[in-house]
């Protein structure tokens, strides 16, 4: 087989576990990791999609952030996203990438678990772009116990219930009244919404929440021409990884497809769902599991 039809063949397109042992502090940064992940940089080509569109991505820093922030910037978009303070090297390589790619990039530092900080993130994106077309809520906190409900503090499950779906509902609620007809908004759902791993209770019970919140919030806009739908990736190689599981040598080897995806094969999605293309989706869940079948 050439080095041509390996590329086209899904379960050899990016590397697969096993993978070398890595363990990083919660944030997590991309430098280390090995493989390194693939937000796109070479591959991703755009086709004017969301010319000068202006979105709003969380946790833009690294992962399916970056990679959405990247692809959105090469389809013509201008992209406002947050990070955590201890991201900053991170969020300077998604800034140069977007830059690069001939549009805006800014970068804010903030806590989402704080609604003042929710508040101040989207008034810096109407105060750059007047308006925002996209909003991808994508940020997000998961740490593994897998000793059972018992190792799950309520400090944990705080944080894990804030970032995941408090900051989602304060910047709907807050960037709803900047966004014109034709806007979207996209949620980064999971698997483990559909199929939860119980060493991740906590942070699964937030995805399924993602779920409905999507559908419902989808009813309640779409009379405003605001379509809102839904990612749920399967595995993916970001920086969360090694910084919130125990076991990263055979991460994403229970997929069908025997590996974790890489970013870059998420941001397509998410082009689609913020594209006029998309025009009639709204309450949908897009499934990107590399073969795990979801309701």
């Amino acid at each position: 087989m050439n080095d041509t039809q390996e590329s086209k063949d899904p379960v050899t397109k990016h590397p697969q576990p096993e993978f070398p042992q890595q363990d990083q502090s919660h944030p997590g940064w991309s430098g280390p990791m090995d493989p390194p992940p693939d937000h796109g940089e070479e591959t991703y080509e755009g086709h004017g999609l969301l010319t000068d569109r202006k979105a709003l991505v969380s946790g833009g820093d690294s992962g399916i952030g970056r990679a959405v922030a990247l692809a959105f910037a090469r389809e013509g978009a201008d992209v406002v996203f947050s990070y955590l303070e201890a991201e900053e090297e991170d969020a300077r390589e998604t800034v140069r990438l977007v830059e690069e790619a001939g549009r805006t990039a800014v970068a804010v530092a903030c806590d989402l678990r704080k609604e003042a900080q929710c508040r101040g993130l989207v008034e810096r994106a109407v105060a750059a772009f007047d308006r925002i077309d996209i909003l991808v809520n994508n940020a997000a906190y998961q740490m593994s116990q897998p000793d059972g409900i018992g190792s799950i503090s309520t400090e944990q499950f705080d944080r894990v219930v804030r970032t995941n779906l408090y900051a989602m509902f304060w910047l709907c609620k807050m960037a709803l009244p900047s966004m014109p007809k034709g806007g979207s908004i996209i949620n980064s759902a999971s698997v483990q919404a559909y199929k939860p791993s119980p060493h991740l209770l906590d942070y699964a019970m937030t995805k399924g929440a993602i779920v409905t919140f999507t559908q419902g919030l989808a009813q309640m806009v779409a009379k405003d021409g605001i379509r809102v739908n839904a990612v749920a990736p399967g595995p993916v190689w970001t920086p969360l990884i090694p910084a919130t599981m125990p076991d990263t040598v055979e991460f994403g080897k229970q997929s069908p497809l025997g590996r974790p995806a890489q970013p870059a094969e998420m941001a397509p999605a998410y082009v689609f769902l913020a594209s006029p293309q998309a025009s009639y989706i709204t309450a949908e869940i897009v499934n990107a599991t590399g073969g795990t079948p979801l309701p």
